[in-house]
């Protein structure tokens, strides 16, 4: 009976490393964007606004969250 045992190691090089690095960095920049944005046009409207909007201004934070991070 044979036996082959054959591992494959793949190499990473820093040049990967780096650009995926970087494109977390802008993805987590494009959603910080995404809240801060969401956060200003909600605090924006008036009470009545936010009311027809089913929403009051304590829910602004929690909404632009789950606009930006959908948690």
């Amino acid at each position: 009976m044979a036996y082959v045992n054959s591992t494959r190691s793949v190499s990473v090089s820093f040049s990967d490393r780096f650009s995926a690095l970087l494109k977390v960095a802008q993805e987590m920049i494009e959603r910080r964007r995404i809240y801060a944005r969401t956060v200003e046009e909600l605090s924006a409207l008036s009470d009545r606004d936010l009311a027809d909007l089913g929403l009051s201004r304590s829910n602004i934070d929690s909404v632009a969250r789950e606009a930006a991070y959908r948690n």
